[in-house]
């Protein structure tokens, strides 16, 4: 069975066709800049393969759909109704799912959401302490994202120890221009940084992160803000972008920036790090443990001085890094010194191949099932 998963990015378009079970690579890409999906549809190397089926990385659908599902006029429409809570990406999906199905009638397509992953949270970390009407009927909660990520790192973490995951307590480190951690017991999502909206948890590039929700309240009173106004400033303007005054908030150039002697970055960098810190000492807290720590993302992948910001302060949870370890930049490693307490590694993460074993396992299933 051949799967062709799109990974949709508000300008890039990566994808991988996978042939399943076997999970072998038969194609592979990324298209940048894209402006109009119709023509990057037709830029795909299908490699002559005929493909069975199209799964998307889908993002927030609510309560109702946290697993993977065939798309229907019912999916649509709940992507569509907590678009507020990801502008940016359910309005991606919404436009490429819609190009999907008018280039390729007849081929069945699947929504695997991020949510997934994280729906074995408990409630008492899920909810928030809000009015219970919020909850019920509006579906106001925790629901956490990159949930392929995490998912894949749980996995590649066990393979790679040796261990199996059932055994280990991970902190999952997603960092890049969006970043989450995930608190992963034994295998499943206990907590996540993200909750009701990809906005919230740590500083990404340009959204803000978890701010009081009254010094949002205060600033739209005291500047007269519409809604829209205010989420353009938190989605565009925010976050490190808006902590360094740099544009974009690429970390590659709050590093350049700060070594050149920019306070401003400099503090934007040191924020993030701290809450990535914070938050390690936290879900071992809440896993009454912990036995390994990964990143992953174009941050925590690459970044050497950013990850070793992140682990500093940390040696009482037997976290250490080896620096010789720290400074290599290729591949799957073991950042640790040997016989450290805590496993800490940098691993290199495969959303498609997470959204692809979802994928199969519905279409084995058959029809009407989700």
């Amino acid at each position: 069975m051949i799967i062709l998963v799109p990974n949709l990015g508000s300008t890039s378009l990566k994808y991988q066709i996978l042939e399943m079970p076997s999970e072998q690579v038969l194609a592979k890409g990324r298209l940048e800049r894209v402006r109009d999906y119709q023509e990057a549809l037709a830029q795909i190397d299908v490699a002559d393969a005929s493909i069975d089926a199209v799964a998307f990385k889908a993002v927030h659908g609510g309560p109702r759909y946290r697993g993977t599902f065939y798309v229907d006029d019912a999916v649509l429409a709940a992507i569509e109704e907590y678009l507020p809570a990801a502008p940016a990406h359910n309005a991606i999906y919404l436009i490429g799912i819609r190009a999907f199905q008018e280039a390729m009638p007849g081929v069945p397509l699947i929504a695997a959401f991020e949510t997934e992953f994280h729906a074995t949270m408990p409630e008492h970390a899920a909810r928030y302490g809000v009015p219970r009407e919020w909850h019920d009927d509006y579906g106001v909660r925790r629901y956490g994202f990159h949930g392929a990520s995490h998912q894949h790192v749980s996995e590649r973490v066990a393979e790679f120890l040796g261990r199996p995951k059932e055994t280990l307590r991970l902190v999952s480190c997603h960092l890049g221009g969006s970043s989450s951690l995930a608190a992963v017991d034994r295998g499943r999502s206990v907590d996540t940084t993200m909750g009701f909206s990809l906005q919230s948890g740590l500083e990404n590039a340009e959204r803000s992160g978890d701010v009081d929700a009254f010094a949002v309240l205060y600033m739209m009173e005291r500047r007269g803000w519409s809604v829209a106004e205010v989420t353009e400033q938190l989605t565009k303007g925010g976050g490190l972008a808006g902590l360094s005054g740099v544009p974009g908030g690429d970390v590659r150039d709050l590093e350049d920036a700060a070594a050149a002697g920019s306070g401003d970055a400099a503090l934007a960098l040191a924020v993030f790090a701290y809450e990535v810190r914070k938050t390690i000492g936290a879900y071992a807290a809440a896993m009454g443990g912990l036995d390994v720590v990964t990143f992953t993302g174009g941050i925590g992948e690459n970044s050497v001085s950013l990850r070793r910001a992140c682990c500093e302060g940390l040696e009482f949870l037997g976290i250490e890094l080896d620096p010789a370890r720290n400074e290599r930049e290729a591949g799957d490693r073991l950042l640790s010194p040997d016989g450290a307490r805590v496993a800490v590694l940098a691993l290199a993460t495969n959303e498609e191949l997470i959204v692809a074993r979802r994928a199969y396992g519905l279409l084995r299933a058959g029809p009407g099932r989700g």
